[in-house]
Parts: C-alpha cells; structure tokens; sequence
C-alpha cells in the first residue's frame, strides 16, 4: 500500500477554541505522520484561492470571512490511505450529522463553524499542499513507530 498525503486546516473556530492540541493528537494516536505544521494567518487572497471552486455559491464570501477572521492552523499528514482515514476521523460536514466520536461529531454543532477542512481527494490533497506548504516546508522522515502500523 502506497502512503499518501492529505491537507488539513484547523479552523478559526478549532483554533479560538483552544483544540488544535485534541485535534492533533487524534491523528497521531491514530499513527498518522504529521509532516508539516504552520500557524497562518490566512489573507483574502489564499482563502479565495483556497475556496476558488466555490466562487459564484452563496456560502463563498461568509466562507472567505470566516477563513480570514482567525489564524488557522495548516497541515500535511502522511500515511497509508489517509485522505480516506482523515475524512473519516472528522465526521460529515455539518456537525448535526456527523457521529460522536468523530471530530466534528465531537466538537462541532453548527455546518458554518465545523471545526475543521480536509482534502477530498488526491488531486485536492495535491492542490491544497502545493498552495499552503512549500517543498521545503514538508518534513521528510520515519516515525519509529511505523514499522509497527502497518502489514
């Protein structure tokens, strides 16, 4: 099974609530790589890059506002399946559906205020690395546990 990235951002929300240590701490419990990790404080400009594929839908500018209303906090996890695994960990979109014991399920009660983003897709994943993180900026090593993670 080939590893692969996703991106993540902690929302403004997450961030001023104080759970960017809880967030983080279920993807490493759960043997996901961390392999890059920022405090933003996110400008119009990369929010509506960011949000692009939404330009013209009603929720685009409250959305851009939002983003931009709070630092975020900007991540690139590793690992076997883990766009699919990430998104699973978070819960559905709005908060009201997504089942306790996931992020959103969790920590969220409201679909304008869920917590947090994470890629859909490879090409997303790709998209939102390469938008955020330069190369540089993306760790590259082994965690001593990852031998123990996986068949």
């Amino acid at each position: 099974m080939e590893k692969e990235r996703t991106f993540v951002m902690i929302k403004p929300d997450g961030v001023q609530r104080g759970l960017i240590g809880d967030i983080i701490h279920r993807f490493e419990q759960k043997g996901i790589k961390l392999v890059a990790l920022k405090l933003v404080s996110v400008d119009r400009k990369l929010a509506e890059k960011h949000y692009g594929v939404h330009k013209g839908k009603p929720f685009f500018e409250p959305t851009v506002k939002y983003i931009i209303s709070s630092p975020v906090i900007a991540m690139v996890l590793e690992g076997n399946n883990v766009i699919e695994l990430v998104r699973s960990m978070m819960g559905k979109t709005d908060p009201r559906n997504a089942e306790m014991g996931s992020i959103r399920g969790d920590f969220g009660q409201f679909i304008g205020r869920n917590i947090v983003h994470g890629s859909d897709s490879e090409e997303t994943a790709s998209f939102e690395i390469n938008l955020w993180f330069k190369p540089e900026e993306i760790a590259k090593y082994n965690r001593i546990d990852e031998e123990w993670l996986t068949e």
